[in-house]
């Protein structure tokens, strides 16, 4: 098992540290102004325009959409993101996501929004309609991860 102080540790190193004390007064004034549903609500708006602005490449397959996702997001220092079928949904696991290191675990309630405006986008473009959705499904952890599902 590794030592969750070297887990922090490796978190942290996922963020430039040109941003974060920038970073850190954003999130400040943003958790002072805001809900937490409003701050989820404009992550996942970000997210959505992130995904508008990062077309995904043809996909035929849940592998070709895994790998243009991930694409999209290794190009990024994002991480990637796994996508499986379970029990008549998709279950996206997104591994390694800076989102922790930027904006710290004070964050982590709706940071995560913005995978979830992405990925949302992202399924809407591959013409699962507006029917289906996204939702978060974990906690981010230490090192950035956290799962989604997509589902009616």
């Amino acid at each position: 098992m590794v030592d969750q102080t070297i887990l922090e540790y490796l978190g942290d190193r996922q963020a430039s540290k040109q941003w974060k004390g920038f970073l850190n007064a954003l999130v400040q004034e943003f958790a002072s102004q805001l809900s937490e549903a409003d701050l989820r609500a404009l992550m996942r708006r970000v997210g959505s325009r992130f995904a508008e602005q990062s077309p995904l490449a043809e996909c035929r397959t849940l592998d070709d959409v895994q790998f243009a996702m991930s694409k999209i997001w290794m190009a990024n220092d994002w991480g990637w993101v796994t996508v499986e079928e379970e029990n008549g949904s998709l279950r996206l696991s997104h591994n390694c996501s800076p989102l922790r290191a930027a904006f710290g675990q004070n964050a982590s309630p709706w940071a995560p929004a913005f995978l979830e405006g992405a990925y949302q986008q992202w399924f809407e473009q591959l013409g699962s309609g507006k029917h289906l959705g996204v939702q978060q499904t974990s906690e981010l952890d230490t090192l950035g991860c956290v799962e989604f599902r997509l589902g009616r």
